[in-house]
């Protein structure tokens, strides 16, 4: 039991909100842990899992005296939530989120900063396709990393953070937003579209078709509907706030797509087994760094 910070305030009690709060409270991580939710319903499921001090439906209210503030709430609405909450923080508290992009998470959040609190961009590579705080628990970031974005944070605040997504279980990384948002276009954004667009077109299968499609999934597809069951308004937030990045890797995944057509089409086995090698390695890969 390690106590990093005196009072939490966790905003947005989604799956990360609520397994922040689950993990801060195994960690023993914080003296006091302030939810804060919008929903009437999700105000009476945390209140089921007892993981919090005080339930706030205003946001603001919630932030107040807290020394580290986390917004995980989708991407878009993160600057309309800093517009809100930052007038109420306490000089010296630590204000963070948890969106899958950053470029525009630093754009929106920007015009209402303060120069008395540090503002500390972050991102847990942690999830399921599961939404809405019965989803959360407790070991959700145990062994994932955990992007932190220093800016020009003082290091002993920098240092500190990192110490509390630690014992949260995560693996501290630090980046800058550009390169984050590039990484994540890939490793996560468009596996994300491809899994929507797969499921897609068996939608708009003829009815037949479509049920066997649905009836003899192989595993295949059905980790494709997996994914594509995830949050629809936090993938559109993040689709439409990590434009450039995303649609530069599918451009990039477009000629790739094209060289397998034609390798298919020219009976060219030499180049599917290469490529096919290829990527088998990179599983592998995944698996080594444990991140499986």
């Amino acid at each position: 039991m390690t106590l990093i910070y005196d009072k939490v305030t966790v905003i947005g009690m989604g799956l990360i909100g609520t397994s922040i709060a689950l993990s801060i409270r195994r960690g023993g991580l914080a003296g006091q842990v302030i939810c804060s939710d919008c929903s009437t319903n999700v105000a009476k499921a945390v209140s089921r899992l007892n993981i919090t001090n005080q339930f706030e439906a205003d946001p603001a209210i919630a932030t107040k005296d807290a020394d580290l503030v986390i917004m995980a709430v989708p991407v878009g609405a993160v600057g309309k939530l800093a517009e809100q909450i930052i007038p109420h923080m306490k000089s010296g508290a630590v204000l963070t989120d948890t969106g899958s992009t950053k470029i525009s998470v630093l754009r929106d959040v920007s015009p209402h900063l303060r120069e008395d609190i540090y503002w500390l961009p972050s991102h847990p590579l942690a999830g399921t396709e599961h939404s809405g705080p019965s989803a959360g628990f407790e070991s959700l970031f145990d062994g994932r990393y955990w992007i932190v974005l220093p800016l020009d944070c003082e290091e002993v605040v920098v240092s500190k953070f990192e110490t509390f997504v630690t014992g949260l279980g995560s693996v501290t990384e630090r980046m800058q937003a550009d390169y984050h948002d590039k990484v994540l276009a890939l490793t996560s954004h468009l596996p994300h579209l491809i899994a929507y667009t797969i499921v897609g077109t068996a939608v708009d299968l003829e009815t037949q078709l479509k049920n066997d499609v649905i009836r003899f999934s192989a595993s295949g597809f059905r980790d494709f509907t997996r994914i594509a069951s995830s949050d629809p308004v936090m993938w559109r937030d993040v689709f439409l706030n990590n434009d450039a990045a995303v649609l530069e890797m599918l451009q990039r995944f477009s000629e790739d797509l094209s060289y397998l057509q034609r390798a298919i089409r020219w009976q060219e086995g030499d180049k599917l087994e290469e490529i096919f090698t290829r990527t088998r390695e990179i599983r592998r890969s995944i698996i080594d760094a444990g991140q499986d």
